[in-house]
């Protein structure tokens, strides 16, 4: 027997059953906790931890980049080209049915402790704000130069006070001014109107009830109705003033449309509905505020379904853009023909009518479309306060649709059901992988990422396709399971797990017997006896 089958030898047999209980176990908590952290970041981040971690330090050590400083430059290009094809296909929207901030979203916060709005959808509202109610001629007039700040600012007191300086600029400027012109530039003055965007920050921010908002936009529309005007008859004196109209006729369709869904909320559903119809007829080209969507709504809350019937037959187009609302719509149209009647057993005995084959593929198409919508229509997940912004196909557009019209699906008699038992059946249709769709372009791969900076913390992202788990996740499950086993038996049996343990230890060792073996056969005895006495 060599000295290192010697010494294997004794070191196997100091071994206890209680050493391999330990060792067994401790792996057996370490792989846990591995696996605990892994599925935790997965259903945080839909990544892998240490794949990631892989990817991201221990590539480029291994060679995985190329140093070229050509081919760098060519892949930055690249990955800038991807970043913009990734932006184009997940372009955020407006929400055209987003809330009162001081009246609706505070409240919430105030009763909950919670924020329902992220920092990256109150920015984009900012910079909706700053693009949509100021020009570059703002700085000519001190209310609206007072007002181009506050858009900017970040806190909601500032936002506030610098309103109500706004206002009170204009008062001040009218008691100082009058007195000392002349009478004719005495009727100009009386005549000027107020800061409407002054108006507008403070019903969406300052007002904690909705009546509270719908006094301040009534005031904002009369201040926008006279800027609107007067920018009116001088848009053609030069790009200043055109630029100044376009602004100012932004702000007095925001003020209408506002005032149609304050009327709305507080139950005068027929008067918003004249508004907005009056607003869709006085600016037709206006499409980008999505009215057609808060008109649809007012209608299902009144069940004026020939009215829908003919807003849809508008908007339901195929040269214009989709949203949930225009396909889901539709589909609980055609599914109130046949949904009173509808039965899953006596269907699959005799077969679909063509009614009911009309309205099964209108939600299928609906599913296309966005396929997180049918889990909140049919309560498997919970609604959250829909966001200022959304993604179209996205979970953020799913609970801005399910938020205002889960209602209207419930009033229609066997509409879920009939939902209940044909949503599934839209992914048999679609290819898989999603490298095509079925009636509308692939569905985007980035929705999850957008999602999650528009939803709040605390909300489950509806992710779609699903994602398979990461091998990582799956290797230490599998782990982690083999060592608690492990553990488990040597603790039942520990002589008989002892033996296989230094069946398989032996076992290990011995290509290093081999070798040393080799290597005492080729070395002078004497070299290696002082080598082992070392």
């Amino acid at each position: 027997m060599t000295g290192t089958e010697v010494f294997a030898h004794m070191f196997l047999n100091t071994l206890t059953p209680k050493f391999y209980v330990a060792l067994t176990g401790t792996s057996s908590l370490i792989s846990g906790l591995i696996l605990i952290f892994e599925w935790w970041y997965f259903r945080k981040y839909g990544t892998s931890f240490i794949e990631q971690v892989s990817v991201s330090h221990l590539r480029p050590l291994l060679g995985g980049v190329d140093n070229n400083s050509s081919n760098n430059s060519n892949s930055s290009n690249g990955d800038s080209d991807s970043n913009r094809q990734s932006v184009s296909e997940c372009k955020v929207w407006r929400n055209p049915l987003n809330l009162f901030r001081g009246a609706e979203y505070n409240r919430y916060t105030w009763v909950t402790g919670r924020e329902p709005l992220t920092y990256y959808d109150m920015n984009l509202s900012a910079q909706d704000h700053q693009t949509f109610f100021t020009c570059d001629s703002d700085h000519l007039r001190p209310a609206d130069a007072i007002m181009q700040k506050a858009w900017r600012e970040r806190n909601p007191q500032a936002r506030i006070s610098a309103a109500h300086e706004a206002l009170e600029i204009n008062e001040i400027r009218s008691r100082v001014e009058v007195p000392l012109i002349a009478s004719s530039t005495i009727w100009e003055i009386k005549l000027l109107p107020k800061c409407a965007t002054a108006y507008i920050l403070l019903a969406e921010e300052e007002a904690t009830t909705i009546a509270e908002a719908e006094k301040l936009f009534k005031q904002a529309l009369k201040a926008g109705d006279g800027c609107y005007r007067r920018s009116q008859q001088l848009q053609h004196h030069g790009s200043q003033y055109e630029a100044q109209h376009r602004r100012d006729t932004n702000v007095l369709v925001y003020i209408k449309r506002r005032l149609a869904m304050c009327a709305r909320r507080l139950g005068r559903t027929r008067e918003a509905v004249k508004m907005m119809r009056d607003l869709m007829k006085e600016f037709p080209l206006l499409s980008m505020f999505n009215i057609h969507e808060n008109l649809l709504e007012a209608l299902l809350e009144l069940q004026a379904y020939a009215d829908v019937q003919a807003v849809l037959a508008k908007y339901d187009d195929i040269s214009l853009p989709k949203s949930a609302t225009i396909c889901y719509t539709a589909a609980l149209l055609k599914a109130r023909a046949v949904s009173d009647k509808f039965s899953p057993e006596a269907a699959s005995r005799r077969g679909l009518s063509t009614a009911e084959m009309n309205a099964v593929e209108a939600i299928h198409r609906a599913v296309e479309f966005n396929p997180h919508v049918p889990k909140y229509l049919l309560e498997m997940k919970s609604l959250i306060l829909p966001p200022e912004h959304i993604l179209k196909r996205g979970d953020s557009e799913a609970i801005a649709y399910a938020f205002f019209h889960l209602a209207h699906w419930k009033r229609v008699e066997g509409a879920l059901n009939l939902l209940h038992c044909t949503w599934e059946g839209t992914f048999r249709m679609i290819p898989y992988p999603l490298e095509k769709g079925h009636l509308f372009y692939p569905y985007p791969i980035c929705t999850e990422t957008a999602d999650r900076e528009l939803l709040p913390s605390f909300h489950e992202v509806s992710v779609y396709p699903k994602k398979e788990l990461p091998f990582f996740i799956l290797f230490t499950a599998g782990l982690c399971s083999f060592t608690a086993m492990l553990a488990l038996l040597t603790h039942q049996f520990p002589e008989l797990m002892g033996v296989f343990a230094k069946a398989f230890l032996s076992t290990l060792f011995a290509p290093l017997n081999f070798v040393m073996e080799k290597v005492e056969s080729i070395l002078p005895s004497s070299l290696w006896h002082q080598l082992t006495r070392i």
